[in-house]
């Protein structure tokens, strides 16, 4: 019996590929040089697509596999695939939530408490001899005792709130209604009067053009010049020309971010400024958790060509 013909959009560890292999023949279109010409040559054949969350499949890629029938995504955003595209045709979308919640929670708090208290730069202190040279590190932030806003109380966010709770935090969160699961935690509606609570704010919500800049200039000034967002969702959440100006001028103090517009060609903006941590999208980058991840994306392939229910559907 022949191999389910795939498109694979990006790669993927050795750990991922030689199974895929396995199991599908594999059309790696990012080794493809000319592009278009690629897809013109595999698309026919092609029944489903293997792409990774940031990289998603576009209208004219999926317009260029007239036979496809899913799209399994590697990462739990699926804001980058066409889910308009898909409606149309009845094509099927994975992801892959849950096995990434809990590591994407541990680097968003590990961020607010690097950025709050300094890590990064005490350690250059301690490397570079000022410590000898000029004594104590400068004082910073504490963040036990402090109001703390969580901007999308989804798989995340939850996550992030629970760890929070240890820190004697006052939590509230905002997100398009009140969860039972949430009763110790104060509901707030409104982005903006999230921030007007907040010293931190964290956005974990998932993006879709409905969310785009949901973190705006209103909500950024709320913060004020003593607050800090931590993003470990969407670059697009945030409007980030207003979130550099902020972080330029003070009216923002801080920032910690795990996503930037353009990644990995972030605004060089960003590497002038003092008050941002800044990390390369590796929120969920743990060995367990990105083999839980690259399990999931084939045991959702199988599924679907054996006829079986998805796992984790989308569409």
């Amino acid at each position: 019996m022949s191999k389910v013909e795939i498109l694979q959009v990006g790669p993927y560890p050795e750990w991922d590929q030689t199974p895929l292999d396995a199991a599908f023949t594999a059309y790696r279109y990012f080794e493809a040089d000319d592009k278009a010409a690629f897809l013109t040559q595999v698309g026919p054949k092609v029944r489903a697509i293997a792409t990774r969350g940031e990289l998603g499949a576009n209208a004219a890629m999926i317009a260029a596999c007239p036979n496809l029938e899913l799209i399994s995504v590697y990462g739990v955003g699926y804001d980058a695939v066409d889910l308009a595209a898909c409606r149309a045709r009845g094509i099927r979308v994975t992801n892959t939530p849950d096995v990434l919640t809990n590591d994407v929670a541990d680097l968003g708090v590990a961020m607010m408490l690097a950025q709050s208290r300094g890590m990064i730069g005490a350690e250059a202190w301690v490397r570079d001899g000022s410590w000898a040279a000029k004594g104590l590190y400068p004082l910073r932030n504490r963040v036990w005792g402090k109001k703390v806003g969580v901007l999308g109380l989804g798989r995340i966010g939850f996550e992030v709130a629970k760890r929070l709770a240890g820190f004697d935090l006052d939590i509230a969160y905002s997100d398009v209604s009140p969860k039972d699961y949430a009763p110790n935690w104060t509901y707030v509606q409104d982005p903006l009067a999230l921030a007007r609570h907040a010293d931190f704010l964290f956005v974990t919500l998932a993006a879709s053009a409905a969310t785009r800049h949901i973190v705006n200039r209103q909500v950024i000034e709320a913060l004020g010049p003593q607050g800090m967002i931590i993003n470990i969702s969407r670059a697009s959440n945030i409007d980030e020309t207003v979130l550099l100006d902020a972080l330029e001028t003070g009216k923002l103090g801080s920032a910690a971010l795990d996503v930037f517009e353009g990644e990995p060609a972030l605004n060089p903006r960003f590497l002038d400024l003092p008050n941002v941590l800044l990390q390369p999208h590796h929120a969920s980058g743990t060995f367990e958790t990105r083999k839980a991840m690259g399990a999931l994306v084939r045991d959702n392939l199988t599924a679907h060509f054996a006829g079986r229910d998805l796992l984790t559907p989308v569409l």
